[in-house]
């Protein structure tokens, strides 16, 4: 099996710290093509144009041509540095650059014991894919009494509520999207018929659990608040044990996971044993779409011109 290495930049929780090393692919004999995954934006490890047990030997009067998944020869081309004799690497990859990369090396053979030269042409195939990583996002549910359902003061509310609670984690370089709401009438024994907001968020960072225990804690002062610093307790305010976190880890649109044709992709937009978390993603392939963060790719039914990383059926 290939080795693939791939520099990995983390969400914001990351270490600053990142390795990178330099491993050189080699394909199985032909016609086996390797699969070879790359991070988006990076540029590939050097693919080799003959295999391991090849590489060992003396070659004579070698000649290459790599061509791209379009079929055109990848010589002169700006994302295609021919690193070596007969090695590719691939500049700043995306996801439109996902396909069979060919190389055929030519090669004479010298039978000494026969004196006769023989001309060889050896045929080698990578199926290069992009892949990211998953945007780490947790949803933060919550919970207001209000005093009514179709008060103007409640939106106003819900956008101050959102700026404290970017302050309360800017510093960790992570934000907060939305937020969304929906007000219902309840009834619930020994409060009457309350009207409640029902408050959800997303913070786009994944220093989680740092984040979370300040939105957490900043909740918890507002029940403490409520039972020992106000004697008239405010019009909207916080129901207690109403906080909630859910960790949200979704492909971008256009990448998804497939346990068949990734299989060798260990991880690949796969879900743990412990918890639903999206690791990386891998782009969809021609014939197939991801409108969204579910985290798969959609067979488009009868558009199989669709190609790599599609968003959309048309």
């Amino acid at each position: 099996m290939v080795a693939i290495m791939a520099v990995v930049v983390e969400a914001c929780w990351a270490a600053p710290g990142r390795a990178s090393h330099i491993i050189h692919l080699f394909p199985p004999p032909s016609p086996t093509a390797e699969n070879v995954y790359v991070k988006m934006f990076t540029n590939s490890p050097p693919l080799v144009c003959m295999d391991a047990s090849l590489s060992q030997e003396e070659i004579i009067d070698p000649k290459y041509w790599w061509t791209g998944p379009d079929g055109r020869h990848l010589e002169g081309q700006g994302y295609a540095n021919l690193t070596g004799p007969g090695e590719l690497m691939l500049v700043g990859f995306q996801e439109s650059m996902s396909g069979a990369y060919t190389c055929r090396l030519s090669h004479r053979i010298i039978e000494t014991s026969a004196r006769e030269e023989v001309d060889v042409t050896d045929t080698y195939r990578f199926m290069v894919y992009a892949y990211r990583e998953a945007d780490h996002v947790y949803q933060v549910s919550v919970r207001f009494t209000a005093k009514g359902c179709a008060l103007a003061a409640n939106a106003r509310f819900v956008e101050e509520l959102k700026k404290i609670v970017e302050n309360l984690i800017s510093d960790l370089l992570c934000g907060v999207e939305g937020p969304s709401y929906r007000c219902h009438s309840l009834e619930a024994p020994h409060r009457g018929s309350p009207s409640e907001l029902f408050i959800t968020f997303q913070g786009n960072g994944s220093r989680r659990s740092r984040a979370t225990e300040r939105i957490g804690e900043f909740f918890r002062k507002q029940t403490y608040a409520l039972k020992h610093q106000f004697q008239t307790v405010p019009t909207i305010h916080y129901v207690e044990g109403s906080f909630s976190v859910t960790p949200i880890d979704s492909c971008r649109p256009g990448f998804g996971r497939n346990n068949i044709t990734h299989r060798s992709c260990a991880g690949c937009c796969a879900f743990g044993r412990l918890m639903r978390s999206v690791l990386s993603a891998v782009v969809c392939s021609p014939g197939t779409y991801s409108p969204d963060g579910a985290g798969s790719c959609r067979l488009c039914v009868g558009h199989r011109t669709v190609g790599y990383g599609a968003k959309s059926c048309p």
